[in-house]
């Protein structure tokens, strides 16, 4: 069968070689929206990566210094956390950070991608970490039965 065949159903003819230059042009429109979405994502990514990275470092010094203080053993929690305050202030924007989701944001490009190539699986595609597609060969189907 070639590309210039035509399939008529009665009052029109389609022309087979149409249908696929349709089919084309959506797929590298699909592909082109899917690699400027994760594209995008990248930056507001790598800026709460940053931020994220800083508080648990912020965080890790104060946790080091609180629990290296002598006098941190001797006397009541609440009044060790006001002798400590960076500690305190830091590990408290850490949870503050974890509540409004900021884990999520830090892997969104990722999980974008795994949902995309959840939809992409029926269609026998996949996409990269980039959002380029990434067509999958035709599965093989055993046409006898083995016993």
């Amino acid at each position: 069968m070639s590309l210039e065949q035509t399939a008529c159903d009665g009052k029109t003819c389609v022309s087979i070689a149409n249908i696929l230059r349709k089919q084309i042009t959506d797929l590298k429109a699909f592909e082109r929206r899917l690699t400027e979405v994760i594209a995008c994502l990248q930056p507001a990514t790598m800026r709460w990566r940053i931020l994220l990275g800083v508080a648990s470092v912020s965080t890790a010094i104060g946790a080091w210094y609180w629990l290296t203080d002598p006098m941190t053993a001797m006397v009541p929690f609440s009044l060790s956390l006001w002798n400590h305050p960076y500690f305190f202030f830091t590990s408290i924007l850490l949870i503050l950070l974890f509540l409004f989701g900021i884990h999520k944001r830090v892997i969104a490009p990722s999980i974008i991608t795994a949902r995309t190539r959840t939809v992409l699986a029926d269609f026998n595609m996949s996409c990269d970490e980039t959002g380029k597609l990434i067509l999958k060969p035709r599965p093989t189907v055993n046409t006898y039965n083995r016993h």
